[in-house]
């Protein structure tokens, strides 16, 4: 990876948005919320007195609208503060 977050900074891979609904039926592009839910790719360092809860590989939920969103290699990723992250799942 290329990108190392600095601090208490996270970067994620979000999921992909649902295709289809519970009951089957097929979700239009321009319907699609945005993901909430990803993968942690990389984390920074922490601060002095603020320590980092999550690490790499661990799946965790995030606001709708937290982070800066990226693209790397053709791949899409979001960097946000680790105040963002709602839970590890």
């Amino acid at each position: 990876m290329a990108v190392k977050p600095l601090q208490d900074r996270v970067l994620i891979e979000p999921k992909d948005a649902e295709e289809k609904t519970a009951s089957g039926l097929y979700i239009p592009d321009t319907a699609k919320e945005k993901p909430q839910r990803g993968k942690v790719v990389a984390v920074g360092s922490g601060k002095k007195d603020e320590p980092m809860e999550v690490k790499v590989g661990d799946e965790v939920l995030y606001g709708k609208y937290a982070g800066t969103e990226l693209s790397v290699d053709g791949k899409d990723y979001l960097i946000l503060r680790q105040a963002d992250i709602l839970a590890v799942v």
